[in-house]
């Protein structure tokens, strides 16, 4: 009986010679109680279901292994291949430095489209990445040293003396274009009939395509030529980016499905809380990182502990920001921002030289990185396998995209430029109409954070199953396509033709260091004021010397000086703080003044 059960059951993969047991069970006449037989057979069974148990957890222990490992081959390889790519850009980005129209963002989505195509081939049309796009890899990993060595790097006199006029465009002109966008699309995209969109997604839509990229044109302006309209642009597509990413996660967090005047409210104190409080937080991160080492003198024994405090504090500050549902893009930018202007001077000369060089090239290959993927992207056949039927309407979706960015961006530029200027008296701090236009072309171009914050609104760990959701993620990445191909390779011949190279002399002046009699007969020449501000920041443009003498000029950026002289940095140190390393000039310099002063 027992035989006969072993062989009709499923449970073995092969029959089991179970007579010995039945021997046991029913003794030699075959007669035994129900009770006894029922026993043995579930202690049967139950030897039987462990030993198949561990068969089939050894078979799938030895098939996930195999697994692993290709899986980790596939995984060293597709890194192998990125990095190449990176390097290859990087040498046809230098060799293509004096092109008309290219430049290296450009050179880079041109690699990972062409990379795209060819993968497509190899995989006979699987797939066209060798790694996944990830919300968490972009907004944890690549954006932070970008906004990082943005705020690190900026001319601080210049940005602080045009900051009102870098919120209003950042800030203000952000959100007239997110009205317009936002509405734009929820006029104009229920006549496409694409999907069920609700108004959180025409919100965000607005959000989405509000944030520029000025990356093509910053890389052709020149800051030490034209710092007042490098100022303004730079600024600009910080505090824009910044204020998109912040109007995004406002969204997300309220129920927008019935709007009314209460969450309308609420929505707009979330935006001016996460905005301040980002802001503060930046702040007081840069200042304790500046106090830490001021106080401690990491450099007097390691140069490297210099260093890596003030990284790992920028990257602390930027991911307690996440935490805490902040900004980190507001909150990593004013840190470089504080950072540079009292941490960075309380390090050695070494430090220093190492620092600055070491951010600017994390920011450039992030960057690259950036617009590498964004192009193999491009060509992901899971997203445009459901638009792949209606061609037209994708186009026209794309087409009402780049509209709607255009328009929303001349929509505030041109308006606000015209307050801006009724606000100066000085014709050098006024923005002209050529200005007005590049600053206007500069934010035509959509980005890698379009593309992070539509995958985060309309899809789910990197996958989407509605053809709403697809049909705008494959926009998304046409508009940042066509905007970054198109106005990109206009840009060069564009600022060109409308900024021609300014005079040599004017160049060599703000890098040439002056003498106290040059410097004074500069100042006493008239209408010279305007073209020695325009040379640099080392000179006060003052049509003469008299007028300074009769009526002081006092700013805002007097005040915060003495503000700053007298209370800030006794405290955190900054600019004429030499830190004290033992065996270098700074120890004879102490030295000696200690001998003299006994």
């Amino acid at each position: 009986m027992l035989m006969r059960f072993c062989y009709l059951s499923d449970v073995m993969p092969e029959p089991m010679d179970y007579r010995e047991e039945e021997k046991e069970v029913f003794g030699s006449e075959g007669v035994a109680s129900e009770h006894k037989v029922w026993e043995r057979l579930r202690e049967i069974m139950l030897r039987i279901v462990v030993k198949r148990k561990m068969a089939l957890d050894m078979e799938g222990l030895l098939l996930n292994t195999k697994l692993l490992v290709k899986s980790d081959y596939s995984y060293v390889a597709s890194i192998t291949l990125f990095v190449a790519l990176l390097c290859a850009c990087i040498v046809i980005g230098h060799l293509l430095e004096e092109n008309r129209w290219m430049n290296e963002s450009i050179t880079a989505l041109f690699f990972g489209l062409i990379s795209g195509v060819v993968i497509l081939l190899t995989t006979k049309g699987k797939s066209s990445r060798i790694l996944v796009f990830s919300e968490d890899l972009f907004f944890i990993y690549l954006l932070p040293p970008i906004i990082f060595n943005a705020g690190f790097q900026v001319k601080k006199k210049q940005f602080f003396r045009n900051f009102l006029t870098i919120m209003m465009f950042g800030v203000a002109g952000t959100l007239i274009s997110f009205t317009i966008i936002s509405f734009g699309a929820i006029g104009l995209f229920s006549r496409l009939n694409i999907g069920s969109l609700d108004i959180g997604d025409y919100l965000a839509i607005g959000a989405i395509f509000s944030a520029t990229d000025s990356v093509c044109t910053l890389q052709v302006l020149n800051q030490d030529e034209t710092p007042f309209l490098y100022s303004l642009v730079f600024g600009e597509g910080v505090a824009n980016d910044a204020t998109s990413v912040v109007l995004f996660n406002a969204i997300q967090k309220f129920d927008l499905v019935h709007l009314d005047a209460v969450i309308v409210l609420q929505l707009v104190g979330n935006f001016f809380y996460l905005f301040f409080t980002s802001t503060i937080l930046g702040a007081v991160a840069g200042l304790l990182s500046a106090y830490i080492i001021k106080k401690l003198y990491f450099g007097r024994h390691s140069t490297d502990r210099e260093v890596s405090l003030m990284m790992l504090m920028a990257y602390l500050s930027y991911m307690i920001a996440q935490l805490l549902d902040l900004s980190s893009i507001l909150t990593v930018f004013f840190c470089g921002i504080v950072m540079s202007h009292y941490t960075w001077h309380n390090v050695t000369e070494s430090s220093r030289i190492t620092t600055k060089h070491a951010f600017a090239t994390l920011s450039f290959i992030s960057e690259i990185f950036l617009f590498l993927y964004v192009g193999m992207d491009a060509l992901d056949i899971e997203k445009w396998r459901f638009v792949s039927d209606s061609p037209l309407k994708q186009v026209s979706l794309s087409s009402l995209l780049v509209g709607l960015v255009l328009v929303g961006r001349a929509a505030f530029v041109f308006p606000l430029s015209f307050l801006s200027n009724l606000a100066k008296k000085s014709s050098t701090e006024k923005i002209n109409f050529r200005q007005q236009v590049i600053i206007w072309w500069a934010g035509l171009m959509r980005g890698a954070v379009s593309i992070a914050l539509a995958y985060n609104q309309f899809t789910r760990a990197g996958h989407t199953q509605l053809r709403s959701n697809a049909i705008m993620i494959t926009s998304t990445i046409t508009v940042v396509l066509f905007s970054t191909v198109v106005f990109g390779l206009l840009t060069k011949p564009l600022i060109r033709l409308l900024l021609p190279h300014p005079p040599k002399h004017l160049s060599s002046m703000s890098s040439d260091p002056l003498s106290p009699k040059s410097f004074l007969s500069r100042l006493l020449e008239n209408g010279q004021g305007s073209e020695i501000e325009a040379a640099g920041d080392n000179i006060i443009g003052l049509p003469n010397l008299r007028m300074l003498l009769a009526k002081p000029y006092v700013s805002v950026h007097h005040h915060w000086r003495k503000f700053d002289d007298c209370f800030m940095r006794p405290v955190f140190g900054g600019r004429g703080f030499v830190p004290f390393v033992p065996g270098s000039p700074t120890e004879r310099t102490c030295l000696a003044e200690t001998s003299i002063n006994e």
